[in-house]
């Protein structure tokens, strides 16, 4: 029970990375706000919950929106008394294109979503832990982050700014209890990188696949057990890191 009794908000808990951090954390103790522009998914996960004696909450949640992720903040206020833990993992793909036929609303809606939502979500986040003694918050980047990824030069920014937020925000606040670090998933089985998949040839996935030093791919729980980790006292002295999860494909070659 490595988070019991802690108040964990986890933005894009509906599915993927995001679901599978909420039953982790729920499992090991701690009382959770599922955050989701997907209402019908999100209170599917919160049911899933409620049937194995675990305690969450959904709000509805676009977090580009300053007003709902200040709803998100304040909801674990009000439902369990304050905040511990901060996953900001909502995120999107956006299309597949080279930069120069890349279109910009597309381009600004990624931005949009990834970047600012994860601006957001530190802003107040750390606006509740400041009067709530501390907390951690660990935010959803990439392998793209530290690498080319053909095609995805929008999501490949965004990663790349989460990681530079991150370290901002440690040393900003490593006086006041407030720890915060990044996980970069490599390929994981969510239905995101599925759309992902479906929009690439099977010879460029398979060089993808190749890429991992270790065989197979990440599941969802991967990703889930490292942020179980970061948002619990074992990760105490860690901050401001950026944690690849990638089976060894930031190493290869």
């Amino acid at each position: 029970m490595l988070v019991e009794n802690t108040i964990a908000v986890i933005s894009g808990g509906a599915s993927g990375i995001g679901k599978a951090t909420v039953e982790r954390y729920a499992e090991n103790g701690a009382n959770v706000v599922v955050a989701d522009i997907d209402e019908e998914g999100g209170r599917e996960t919160v049911r899933e919950i409620g049937e194995r004696d675990g305690e969450a909450t959904f709000v509805q949640t676009d977090v580009t929106q300053p007003d709902d992720v200040q709803r998100m903040i304040e909801t674990a206020v009000e439902e369990y008394g304050g905040i511990d833990v901060l996953f900001n993992n909502a995120g999107i793909e956006g299309p597949l294109a080279e930069v120069a036929n890349y279109d910009e609303d597309a381009f600004e809606r990624v931005i949009a979503v990834n970047l600012k939502g994860v601006f957001l979500g530190i802003k107040y986040g750390v606006q509740a832990m400041l009067t709530d003694g501390g907390g951690t918050i660990i935010n959803t980047s990439s392998i793209a982050s530290e690498s080319g990824i053909l095609g995805r030069s929008a999501y490949t920014a965004s990663k790349a700014g989460i990681n530079g937020l991150t370290r901002v925000a440690a040393v900003e606040y490593a006086e006041d209890d407030i720890r915060v670090n990044a996980v970069l998933p490599g390929f994981v089985r969510t239905p995101m990188q599925q759309r992902s998949a479906d929009q690439q040839s099977t010879e460029r996935l398979d060089r993808y696949k190749l890429s991992e030093a270790m065989e197979g791919i990440e599941r969802p729980g991967d990703i889930a057990d490292a942020v179980l980790f970061l948002g619990s006292d074992l990760a105490s002295r860690i901050t401001g890191i950026t944690l690849p999860v990638d089976g060894g494909f930031l190493q290869q070659p």
